[in-house]
């Protein structure tokens, strides 16, 4: 399909998805929020990516929700428009293949929760981070979700609260990204930790992914519960038991899928 807010690229098995409306400082409009996510499904369902890298062309990752979109509209545009931005950060978390955001500028409001979103994220050290909804009224609630849940309560509240954009350094102390990269050294990073994870075996790293957030929230007793049944099921799998035997047998292991 092609995309007329987005590019979908291909490279050494890996997917790279670029934000694609730079005049626009990559708003999150309701068109390209659902092409995110039919792109998403579209990578999910070929497997022929081992991991995802989510880009932005520009100077800006995001600058959020296009509030172009958010003037004068009845209750059944904004509820449309929270639906699809919620379906597209699920969607996210729920594809098999790990998403890294590669943050080259500054991500605002649900910007900078789809940085928290993503399964990984490197930025550069230009890049900045911040939810300032509060300052035009309206507050950030639904990055609110992702935030707190990366970076904890009281930082989180902090950037709601005051709407003050925080650095990449600052960022990653946090845990909201993972690393910072100088401007240059950004597409390289983000490629080297993709192939990183594609070196392990895609249905192993889709086990992980799932079922990292499905214990997140519960409580330690059904946590490990759910757990157990999980590395129960992965240790039957063929390719637990591949992996095991080449690391007996001190050899590189063939993964099957299965």
């Amino acid at each position: 399909m092609n995309y007329e807010n987005l590019l979908l690229d291909s490279e050494d098995g890996i997917a790279i998805v670029t934000l694609n409306r730079p005049a626009r400082r990559n708003a999150l409009s309701l068109q390209l929020m659902r092409e995110l996510i039919h792109c998403l499904d579209e990578i999910e369902q070929s497997r022929s990516a081992k991991a995802v890298i989510l880009a932005a062309n520009g100077k800006v990752f995001s600058s959020g929700h296009d509030l172009s979109e958010m003037v004068g509209r009845d209750v059944s545009v904004y509820r449309e428009t929270f639906d699809v931005c919620c379906q597209l950060m699920q969607r996210i978390q729920s594809i098999p293949q790990p998403v890294i955001a590669e943050v080259q500028g500054m991500a605002t409001a649900a910007g900078c929760q789809l940085v928290a979103t993503c399964d990984l994220a490197i930025a550069s050290e230009q890049a900045s981070f911040a939810t300032p909804g509060v300052r035009i009224g309206l507050f950030c609630t639904t990055p609110m979700v992702a935030l707190s849940r990366a970076i904890g309560r009281k930082r989180a509240l902090q950037m709601l609260l005051t709407g003050e954009p925080v650095c990449a350094q600052t960022a990653a102390d946090w845990g909201l990204i993972n690393a910072v990269a100088a401007p240059d050294e950004l597409p390289r990073a983000t490629r080297a930790l993709a192939r990183r994870i594609g070196e392990a075996s895609p249905l192993t790293v889709n086990i992980g992914k799932q079922a990292y957030y499905e214990q997140i929230d519960l409580d330690q007793r059904r946590a490990y519960a759910y757990a157990k049944e999980v590395m129960t099921t992965n240790a039957l799998a063929q390719d637990a038991q591949e992996g095991i035997s080449a690391f007996l047998q001190k050899r590189t292991p063939c993964w099957l899928g299965k």
